[in-house]
């Protein structure tokens, strides 16, 4: 048996008053989990500027965490059973809010790219032990819920973007822009603290999620498991690039920062709207012509901004966030999709993201090199349409069943 959404079995009886809240506590969570990494880009070309980096220099403070959200994840099953999924999640969130508090404070490069980190490992342990939550809870409805989740991703992420370029015009800098995200992340350890509790008392926990549990091994000999992992790969790489370098790609095009942040902030809106879209009409387990459907709509939106870098820029960076955000929500159900209980969602789910996030930090990099060697934005914006054509060659490969 799969982790399908058309499992006959009922999701656990939760009451409608725990129900409703550990959704809204996990949408709290969620939404802490990318403005330390979004609210990056409109800051960009100030901090550049501050420590006198380079374009390549500057894009590692959207490809560390993305690093590190990849490599983090391999290791947060093991430390979910052996300390407790409660435990190692309040100590990821603590470690993202201290972590973007602190690179708010940086006097120098080493620090500055030592909260980097910091941000990086707390979002990757956070996000990967999620889906073991709504495996367990939601099993029959995990594109939907899934979708929630993404969603509220992209919720934090587009108040981050929106908010970041005016703190930073207003205050005369880029510090308070990326400091004030710190405040999601303390909201984050409480709404967790209710998830735990609200569990506890709906009987869903067996032997708590502070003990150690038995757990399922990484899949690295299953192609199921690498196809859906390259698909996310993929999008992650058109993500993070588009994340660190829509708002300077625009500003030296002649936009002001807070114009390019509106911009930056459009992508996510856009992103966040179709998150909820992608799981809410995707009703069965082969999902593969929606999956074929949004990464068409991004590769359509990135061959505009090639073909007609000045034109519309409001319609076309929004369109290829629809196919991005709910190609994001797709790649998020797909391991649970293969996965047989929750256990094993977050084995499969830890290792998409492990992937995915390790190969998606090499787009703002590889991006900003090709920035700094040409000294234009047309190959880098050609290089985010060969990940997307890529993307989309996958498509009919990503089948329902496990293999």
């Amino acid at each position: 048996m799969n982790g399908a959404d058309c499992d006959k079995e009922d999701d656990p009886k939760f009451s409608e008053l725990t129900m409703s809240v550990a959704i809204t506590c996990m949408v709290l969570v969620a939404i802490d989990l990318r403005p330390a990494i979004v609210s990056i880009g409109p800051l960009l070309p100030s901090i550049r500027d501050e420590f006198a980096i380079s374009n390549a220099q500057a894009s590692l403070l959207t490809a560390i965490p993305a690093l590190l959200m990849g490599l983090f994840a391999f290791p947060t099953p093991w430390l979910a059973r052996r300390f407790g999924r409660d435990k190692v999640m309040l100590v990821a969130l603590a470690t993202l809010a201290i972590a973007t508090l602190a690179r708010a404070f940086a006097d120098n490069v080493t620090s500055l790219f030592a909260a980097t980190a910091g941000v990086g490992a707390g979002i990757a342990v956070a996000g990967a032990l999620v889906a073991g939550f709504i495996k367990k809870n939601y099993p029959r409805h995990v594109a939907l819920f899934t979708g929630i989740y993404a969603s509220a991703i992209g919720l934090g992420s587009t108040i981050s973007a929106a908010l970041a370029g005016h703190l930073a015009e207003a205050s005369g800098g880029w510090r308070i822009g990326a400091g004030i995200f710190t405040l999601p992340g303390f909201i984050a350890i409480g709404a967790w603290m209710v998830i735990a509790r609200a569990e506890r008392r709906a009987g869903t926990v067996k032997s708590g999620t502070f003990a150690p549990q038995k757990g399922s091994s990484l899949p690295f000999t299953n192609r199921m498991a690498w196809l859906a992992a390259s698909y996310f790969a993929l999008n992650n790489f058109l993500f993070f690039g588009l994340v660190a370098w829509t708002a300077p790609m625009y500003i030296e095009r002649g936009m002001s920062g807070a114009d390019a942040a509106l911009l930056l902030a459009s992508f996510t809106a856009a992103f966040t709207m179709a998150n909820p879209l992608a799981g809410f009409i995707s009703r069965n387990n082969d999902r593969r012509r929606l999956i074929a459907l949004f990464a068409s709509t991004s590769l359509f939106g990135i061959l505009a901004i090639v073909l007609m870098p000045s034109m519309m820029p409001y319609l076309f960076i929004p369109l290829i966030a629809v196919g991005v955000g709910g190609s994001f929500t797709f790649g998020m159900v797909l391991p649970l999709d293969h996965a047989r209980d929750a256990n094993e969602a977050n084995s499969w789910t830890a290792f998409v993201l492990g992937i995915g996030y390790f190969a998606g930090a090499l787009g703002p990099f590889l991006l900003g090199v090709a920035r700094d060697s040409t000294g234009g934005f047309t190959v880098p914006v050609w290089m985010l349409v060969i990940a997307a054509v890529l993307k989309l060659s996958l498509a009919p490969l990503l089948h329902p069943g496990r293999i």
